[in-house]
């Protein structure tokens, strides 16, 4: 089983994460980037989050 850490450290930009299987190593902030600047849509019943500086996208 892979650890959650190591999640954190083989961040594939072009994937979109899940918030439930990776929530954010420190609240509100990019977990690549630790950027504080998401830029967010709405569609299919999912709220999704991109990070302005790097594009890492998480589904919330």
């Amino acid at each position: 089983m892979e650890k959650l850490e190591d999640k954190y450290e083989n961040i594939d930009l072009n994937k979109i994460y899940e918030y439930k299987d990776l929530p954010d190593k420190v609240s509100g902030r990019c977990d690549n980037c630790n950027g504080v600047k998401f830029k967010s849509s709405v569609g299919g019943g999912k709220f999704l989050r991109e990070c302005i500086n790097c594009g890492m996208k998480k589904n919330i």
